[in-house]
């Protein structure tokens, strides 16, 4: 499936080609849905997945006079293989060739609006509505072929982009599409092709995405090179919540090599032809000083500070189901995870262009639909006259500094019509200015029967907002420097059953009396939003420890007791096929050294995942080596085997990133790690010896979001593998080796 991408494009003869090929596409009547920016609508709620809110097939699906099939998304490709899976579903549905189809995702000319490609809702919405839109397009293909021939559409058949008669006529797809008008809304319930004729859907095939990655290409939006192209770098104070004390605006313009000072209220941009000058001359302008915008940020604990903030308290379950239970042990317990960097390995870039009124941005941006309406805003433009398009960034799940270094890119784009503008962040930047994944606190308390049985459950999540991805240009970091500045949206919580800061914080286990409750703390201590699963990580952590520590009382083997609590058939097929796969009966714990289990359905609507880690600690320096990890999977069906492993292997590594290392440090007025020795990563050492992800394929059941199964549950099971084999109980990320050394000297 070698598919011309986007970026294929750019190397390929720079942003002429680009829109030279798009204007053909447009001429042709090519292009995708998506005019206006509003976000998406409900009006077919009797389609699937993202049907529902754009159910034009020629939304979705093309079809050019030469048989080449055009297929759009509004979703990105952010590293998750999602280019990939989306051209299995539409090459199998429509029975097409290798090389025969080309992909456009998110693009605000052209493809659908999607919203925001988050939560693991890929597959589920665009995966659904492209493969339902092709099961739609190949039944009006054999339509049209069957009114032609005279013929019954039931006696027809197709393959590799032809309709086939049982006489040995046949037509193409382009001939055929000649005669048919896509701009219809699709059927519900169409037949999908069997599954023995599948040539690609659960398969295992080379993500198209990787080729560029590997061999040096123009494979991320910091690649992109145009013609006549600055490159600029925006100046701030160094981190969120600071300004620079002065900025010697003219001296900068004097500079050897700069182009250009732009200047708008507090926002200040700096272009070059060559990108050394504006580095150069962003370090001079960081001696200046620097100083406070906002009142001192909480010190001491941290929890105890969270705590203590004002906040909304929000309900979220209150189940009584057994009135009469009579408790006979309780247990409590209190978690907490700190400040978190996405860690994005290439600092936020965006590459913008102003000319004939008009502003195109290139954007690793998550959400190319609300960053598009935002930045008409800031920019004062008519939505129709802003264009994003998504290129991906060098690494990151979440809302880093994607969107706020596209407002910067714009704005400075604006001040020289007719020049493209490649704006980079500096690695201070994104580590001082991008929003951070929440700081959250837990308290769980519970309570077992005299027969070992969970009979009462208690759950309080404290959290920042966990989404505060622009709206409006007020969103931005530069909209609120210009003049006049703009207004932030206000925060608020994502409501059930998805959830922000609450999200999982339901427990998928039976439990006869339970009580969730949220306590959303609108105020930022610091500059907080989307990091990959939102709340789910701290809160499976603290629900999957927490099992644990009432397992330990009840002296219940964990997965036993973890089944004993569970209706959920498929909940526990995975416990069942990840303790199976791992020998969880056969393990023998030695000193220091024991295997930790946890699990969680992703918002428990999305996939089912359990994890088994074999870990060993090193007594006298807390170090601590995964020797194994085992997981079972249950995403639904089953498109790319492949890249479902690649998401699961790649969320353990991450998750025991933030479990075992990451934590943002700050003092009373700003951050104080800016870069990687003041932020710790996971290494290649930190990696599991052995991963393994068996799969549990559900053939012709729905999709299940896949990305952000892995963090909670990994979390957890770290954290009690770290316990058996410790014989301490560590509550408070990260599970750090002089965290793990000192619960150890403390015993």
């Amino acid at each position: 499936m070698t598919v011309p991408t986007r970026r294929d494009m750019l190397a390929g003869g720079g942003l002429v080609v680009f829109f030279a090929l798009s204007g053909v596409a447009q001429a042709q009547g090519l292009s995708g849905g998506g005019e206006g920016g509003a976000g998406p609508k409900k009006v077919r709620p009797d389609l699937p997945g993202s049907l529902a809110t754009e159910p034009r097939l020629n939304a979705w699906i093309r079809i050019a006079p030469d048989g080449e099939v055009i297929v759009f998304t509004g979703k990105a490709e952010l590293g998750q293989g999602i280019r990939t899976a989306l051209m299995q579903l539409a090459m199998d549905e429509l029975d097409l060739a290798d090389n025969s189809l080309t992909l456009i995702s998110a693009d605000t000319a052209r493809t659908p609006d999607e919203g925001i490609t988050a939560g693991s809702h890929s597959m589920q919405d665009s995966g659904t509505a492209i493969l339902n839109a092709a099961a739609n397009v190949r039944h009006r293909l054999l339509a049209e072929a069957a009114r032609r021939w005279t013929v019954a559409p039931a006696t027809l058949s197709t393959n590799a982009g032809t309709v086939r008669a049982p006489d040995g006529r046949s037509l193409g797809y382009g001939d055929l599409a000649a005669g048919l008008d896509l701009q219809v809304d699709a059927e519900p319930d169409m037949p999908r092709r069997p599954v023995a004729a599948r040539r690609f859907i659960g398969r295992t095939v080379p993500r198209v995405d990787i080729h560029a990655k590997l061999t040096g290409g123009t494979a991320y939006v910091q690649d992109i090179k145009l013609p006549h192209m600055l490159h600029a770098r925006v100046v701030r104070g160094p981190s969120d919540g600071t300004r620079l004390a002065t900025v010697d605006h003219a001296a900068i313009a004097r500079l050897p090599g700069i182009v250009k000072v732009v200047r708008d209220g507090n926002f200040t941009a700096i272009l070059a032809e060559r990108e050394w000058p504006v580095v150069q001359a962003l370090h001079l302008l960081n001696r200046a000083g620097w100083q406070p915008t906002r009142p001192p940020l909480p010190q001491g604990d941290l929890a105890t500070a969270i705590q203590r903030l004002p906040a909304q308290d929000r309900p979220i379950l209150d189940r009584h189901d057994a009135p009469g239970t009579v408790p006979v042990r309780e247990i409590a317990a209190r978690y907490t995870r700190p400040y978190l960097m996405h860690g994005a390995i290439g600092p936020s870039c965006a590459v913008a262009l102003f000319e004939n009124g008009a502003m195109t941005v290139w954007t690793h941006s998550q959400g190319v639909y609300p960053l598009r309406k935002a930045l008409a805003q800031l920019l004062a433009l008519p939505v129709e006259q802003v264009r994003c398009i998504h290129s991906e960034g060098s690494g990151c799940y979440g809302h880093n500094g994607a969107d706020d270094v596209a407002a910067d890119a714009a704005l400075a784009a604006r001040a020289v019509p007719g020049r493209p503008v490649r704006m980079q962040w500096m690695r201070e930047q994104e580590h001082g200015w991008e929003p951070l994944g929440p700081a959250m606190v837990t308290e769980l308390s519970g309570a077992l029967d005299a027969n070992g049985r969970i009979v009462r459950w208690n759950h309080a999540v404290w959290s920042n907002p966990h989404n505060m991805r622009p709206s409006a240009a007020g969103d931005f970091l530069a909209g609120q420097e210009v003049l006049p500045p703009f207004p932030a949206t206000p925060p608020k919580p994502i409501p059930q059953p998805e959830g922000g800061g609450d999200r999982n914080a339901v427990p998928l286990y039976a439990f006869p009396n339970a009580v969730v409750r949220h306590h959303f703390i609108p105020g930022m201590p610091l500059r907080t939003s989307a990091l990959r699963g939102l709340g789910a990580h701290m809160n499976v952590f603290s629900i999957e420890c927490f099992i644990d520590e009432l397992a330990a009382s009840a002296r219940r083997d964990p997965v036993a007791f973890r089944l004993a609590h569970m209706d959920d058939p498929r909940a526990q097929a995975v416990i069942r096929t990840a303790a199976d796969k791992f020998g969880w009966t056969r393990y023998r714990r030695q000193p220091w050294r024991s295997a930790g289990v946890a699990f969680a359905r992703y918002k428990n609507l999305g996939a089912y995942c359990a994890i088994v880690l074999d870990v060993e600690i090193e007594p006298e320096t807390g170090e601590a080596v995964v020797h194994r990890a085992v997981a079972a999977v249950d995403s639904g069906e089953v498109v790319n085997p492949g890249g479902i492993r690649n998401q699961i292997e790649g969320g353990i590594v991450q998750s025991l990133s933030w479990t075992r290392h990451e934590a943002v440090g700050f003092d009373a007025h700003r951050r104080t790690a800016f870069d990687w020795s003041e932020y710790p990563i996971a290494r290649f050492v930190d990696v599991p010896r052995a991963v393994e992800v068996h799969l549990l394929d559900r053939r012709g059941a729905p999709f299940l979001g896949t990305g952000e199964a892995a963090q909670g549950p990994t979390a957890a099971a770290f954290a009690n593998a770290v316990a058996l084999a410790t014989g301490k109980r560590i509550r408070a990320m990260p599970l750090s080796a002089g965290t793990i050394k000192a619960a150890i000297g403390d015993g």
